[in-house]
């Protein structure tokens, strides 16, 4: 191809790029990619990267492009916003002046050498001021290269960004800063004795950052997604445990190459690659096929029925795959690996960095309960707080470090399963598999086991006093290591945490194994939801009315988001301005909720403050408080343990014996030592 000179670019590029701005302050429209949109195109390019800046009227273009075109053509341009056709336009570039006599005729050759052009100043005029403002617009411009008796010989789009985007940082610290002050708030009531309104707090603020892991992993499915539905998700991969720090990753990478794995390398070759992030279905005519070896095919996804099938006869015969590259040369990211390109992690990277966060909040957990520990004993030797003050919590603090360790294990769930679980899906190394293997097991078993206590201690009770709530609060030390799974509900439905665990794990594992196949996810995640959503509201199984209202509506939200994302997999083959619409609305619907929800909970963590009696804030749905009591009146002496057995009338064993769980020699021991 005889491609022109800087100044003679043809000017159709500048349709690539009329609808977006960059993130700077100052105005820019860009696109990051070029991506063939048929069969054999005759013209593509591995890496499109053009900038127009309307200020100085320039157009900044880097590309490494190929054609096989030859002869002469004409150019038939549309561009679409939201899937809605807003321009179309065709253009004979032997009639349209001087910046397209380079393509009349064209004439097959390469381009890769960067360069700039002028624009016509009026061009800037027509560019509508919503695109400037109006953040992750979706917009594409497509291109047909037509030769003059109207059969196509290649075809090419481009998606356009203005760079403006709801994927803020700012959204990342304020959700995950609320969510934590809630925590540590709920257990700091709870040392001061107030257990309704810290149980109350906790079980919001728990629920709240399963709400934020079920829109995160939105992000994850391997169904194409708008741009505003792609950013507004991973404005909570921190709640994955999705944190890049740069050292970091530089250490994954090591410990990979260093087990026998191929550490990915996506991200080094961007100045020579372009990378298409899948943001709808592509019809089958528009996809390239499918050559070479994969290194990653699990999914990184091809964009048609040729090349998935493609992808899933090279899935039988490789153990390992390779990065999905179209026949130009540029890289195309879905699910898993498309939130990971987004959060700017190598896809080989993703597992550990959520795995090592999740460790990391364990050990920090466990630190800071010792910490707090012995900053209660200085208080109270140098007469700063009042001896018996955080009584319960300095007694049994090893019991109460268990607790909140198990209940860091039951939040990280979900995205630990998905992550160990779609691991072994891509094998990055021998080690990681171990590694997610034992993590997975070593969970879901501790998990497991908890919730069998406590439906054992629950089924106990019921027995012998007719009540379930007896044995799962006159207990503390029970109620301190397995309450996590249980205060939340009302005594009556403490069996509720085997259909919550049995619901995260399917849905994990049909985010981590169905990665080659969104309609499967879409229909799983429907059934999910919506059976969480009948036994939510029919059972309503929380503590109190304000927390299964606060509850349902999570289960409202996430069912609506499931039926979203199925007409996002054009399954219904709805006009793509139905597509663009529904983006939005889950965009807006998300952030809605999820603020009314925040101010909710800040509400309600700051009244309890403020109360004289925070408890009495709260009206449970079962006769928890009856059953309740101090350890540090409990506990005192052994006479006061016989006494307060004698009370209650169980003159075998008494309040201990109450207990189901097997303590160890040592840990009974604790509990009975004074303070200090």
């Amino acid at each position: 191809m005889r491609f022109p000179h800087a100044e003679r670019f043809p000017l159709f590029l500048l349709c690539l790029l009329r609808l977006s701005l960059s993130v700077k302050a100052e105005y820019v429209l860009q696109t990051t990619s070029l991506s063939t949109c048929q069969a054999n195109s005759g013209f593509s390019a591995s890496l499109f990267d053009v900038v127009y800046t309307p200020n100085n009227d320039s157009v900044a273009v880097d590309m490494t492009a190929t054609s096989t075109v030859e002869g002469y053509v004409t150019f038939d341009i549309s561009i679409t916003a939201y899937g809605y056709e807003i321009m179309h336009k065709t253009i004979d570039p032997c009639s349209a002046g001087d910046g397209f006599k380079g393509f009349c005729p064209m004439s097959p050759g390469n381009l890769n050498n960067p360069f700039n052009i002028q624009i016509d100043p009026s061009a800037k005029s027509q560019i509508p001021g919503i695109a400037y403002t109006f953040p992750d617009i979706d917009a594409k411009v497509r291109v047909y290269i037509n030769k003059t008796d109207g059969s196509p010989v290649a075809c090419v789009q481009a998606a356009v960004s203005n760079g403006k985007t709801v994927d803020l940082v700012g959204v990342k610290w304020a959700s995950a800063v609320i969510a934590g002050l809630a925590l540590a708030s709920s257990a700091f009531m709870s040392g001061l004795g107030h257990q309704n309104a810290a149980a109350h707090v906790a079980a919001s603020a728990l629920s709240l950052c399963g709400y934020f892991q079920s829109q995160a992993v939105i992000g994850l499915v391997a169904i194409p997604l708008p741009p505003s539905v792609q950013a507004w998700t991973q404005d909570f991969q921190w709640s994955l445990g999705i944190i890049k720090v740069k050292f970091m990753q530089n250490i994954f990478t090591w410990y990979q190459r260093a087990t026998g794995g191929t550490p990915a390398s996506l991200f080094d070759s961007l100045t020579k690659y372009s990378v298409q992030v899948q943001k709808r279905s592509l019809a089958l005519q528009e996809a390239p096929p499918v050559k070479g070896l994969y290194r990653r095919a699990v999914a990184m996804m091809p964009r048609s029925e040729v090349t998935a099938k493609a992808a899933r006869h090279l899935a039988r015969i490789t153990k390992r795959a390779g990065n999905y590259k179209s026949p130009s040369g540029d890289y195309v990211v879905t699910g898993v690996q498309r939130y990971a390109y987004q959060a700017g992690i190598e896809t080989t990277n993703f597992f550990l960095t959520g795995l090592v966060w999740f460790c990391i909040f364990l050990i920090l957990s466990a630190l800071a309960v010792v910490a707090f520990k012995y900053m209660c004993e200085g208080c109270a030797k140098a007469g700063w707080v009042k001896s018996d003050a955080f009584a319960d919590f300095r007694r049994d603090w090893r019991t109460h470090m268990k607790g909140i360790l198990f209940r860091i294990s039951l939040v990280g769930f979900l995205p630990m399963s998905v992550l160990c679980l779609w691991e072994l899906t891509q094998g990055d190394s021998p080690a990681e598999m171990v590694l997610a293997v034992f993590f997975f097991l070593g969970i879901l078993v501790s998990l497991s086991w908890a919730a069998f206590n406590v439906i054992r201690m629950a089924r106990r009770s019921i027995a012998l006093h007719k009540n379930p709530a007896y044995a799962l609060y006159s207990d503390t030390h029970a109620l301190n290591k397995w309450g996590f799974l249980y205060i939340q509900y009302r005594a009556s439905a403490y069996y509720f945490i085997v259909p919550v665990l049995i619901h995260t794990l399917v849905k994990a594992i049909f985010i981590a194994f169905a990665q080659r196949s969104g309609v499967a996810q879409a229909v799983a995640l429907i059934i999910i939801e919506v059976t969480a959503l009948i036994a939510t509201s029919v059972l309503r199984p929380y503590m109190d009315k304000s927390t299964n209202a606060f509850n349902i509506t999570i289960c409202v939200v996430n069912f609506l988001n499931a039926i979203f994302l199925l007409i996002f997999t054009d399954v219904f083959d709805q006009p793509g301005l139905m597509t663009g619409i529904v983006g939005i609305l889950l965009w807006i619907l998300n952030a809605a909720v999820t603020l009314i929800l925040l101010l909710i909970l800040i509400i309600t963590t700051v009244i309890i403050f403020f109360k004289t009696n925070p408890d009495g804030r709260y009206q449970m749905a079962d006769d928890r408080t009856s059953f309740m009591k101090s350890q540090s009146v409990l506990n005192t002496t052994t006479q006061l343990d016989a006494l307060a057995a004698t009370a209650r009338g169980d003159h075998e064993g008494g309040y201990f014996k109450a207990r189901i769980e097997d303590e160890d020699e040592e840990d009974t021991g604790s509990s009975r030592k004074p303070f200090g």
